[in-house]
């Protein structure tokens, strides 16, 4: 019998409550999950695991990491999902080596890495027969993406819970409506090894570092000390949004 480390009740009941909201995992799925050995996608795929047990529906998932060709080691990661009894793969790639010419020519490294990331997930999805791609951003992503669009891009935009790729594949985020400090406590609290900023492959470059993301991470962590139910409203407004009261003249309703 395999070994299993289940989530906090909060954790399997949001994320039981997201999945009944948006439709996320359904019968039949086969899922592939993006697992950078991370706290946020180490806690899915044990979220996943569990839910898998408790569902009155049958569904599969494989776990599947984008190596990037710079010598990572996965071995321990690999391990874990063995003792766990999680599928999982490796998936190498060069884009590290891709990466070299780009970014001399376009600071914009990370959306680089990001994209490419998502290319060979996806392809390893069909590749492998899934029909579902789940990724795992949180509540905090959200919110640091709406309001990053909204201060350096001039849009309203953040990440939803489930959407459709062009390639037909339905990309999910099953912890969408949970705060980072859930998730990183589960890997504190089990003591697991999770990957951090060190894996990055943009730390390798003499280039500098983005600051929208870390001042926008500073600015809503003052903003929640003010205005304790920060995050709790805006997943609210996320969802009760009144498209006519905005500045685009194709939603005026007269």
């Amino acid at each position: 019998m395999s070994k299993s480390i289940v989530p906090s009740k909060k954790i399997m009941s949001k994320l039981g409550k997201t999945n009944a909201e948006f439709e996320l995992i359904e019968e039949g799925d086969k899922i592939l999950v993006g697992l950078s050995g991370g706290k946020d996608s180490l806690t899915m795929i044990h979220a996943m695991k569990e839910q898998q047990r408790r569902a009155p529906f049958k569904f599969e998932f494989i776990a599947v990491t984008i190596s990037y060709g710079m010598g990572e080691n996965y071995d321990e990661l690999a391990r874990h999902c063995k003792e766990y009894d999680i599928p999982y793969e490796i998936v190498d790639t060069q884009t590290y080596e891709l990466a070299k010419d780009k970014i001399r020519k376009n600071s914009s490294f990370c959306s680089f890495f990001s994209r490419m990331r998502r290319g060979y997930l996806y392809t390893a999805a069909l590749e492998r027969g899934c029909n579902k791609v789940a990724l795992g951003h949180h509540m905090d992503d959200a919110a640091e993406s709406f309001f990053m669009n909204f201060i350096y891009n001039g849009q309203m935009r953040s990440l939803a819970p489930k959407y459709k790729a062009e390639n037909s594949l339905i990309i999910i985020r099953p912890l969408i409506q949970m705060r980072e400090r859930q998730l990183r406590a589960f890997v504190d609290d089990n003591e697991l090894n999770a990957i951090g900023d060190e894996a990055c492959p943009a730390m390798r470059f003499d280039v500098k570092m983005p600051h929208a993301r870390a001042s926008t991470k500073e600015m809503l962590r003052d903003m929640e000390k003010e205005y304790p139910q920060l995050f709790t409203s805006l997943n609210a407004a996320f969802k009760n949004i009144s498209y006519d009261s905005f500045f685009d003249k194709e939603k005026f309703s007269i």
